[in-house]
């Protein structure tokens, strides 16, 4: 598993407000539209993959 990367994506994507409001499941996180393309991404890299976290940071 690689949970340092998704820990980045995670807040690459989200603000906190919005991951304590709407995204404080598992379920909720895997239901949000980039990270349901991130998840797909990641799950083709070899074990260990480790890179930058793709595409641009969340608009504020």
């Amino acid at each position: 598993m690689r949970p340092h990367i998704r820990h980045r994506e995670i807040h690459a994507t989200l603000t906190e407000a919005e991951l304590a409001r709407d995204f404080c499941t598992v379920d909720a996180l895997r239901s949000h539209p980039r990270l349901q393309k991130f998840i797909g991404w990641v799950s083709r890299r070899p074990p260990g993959f480790s890179s930058r976290v793709p595409g641009g940071r969340r608009k504020r």
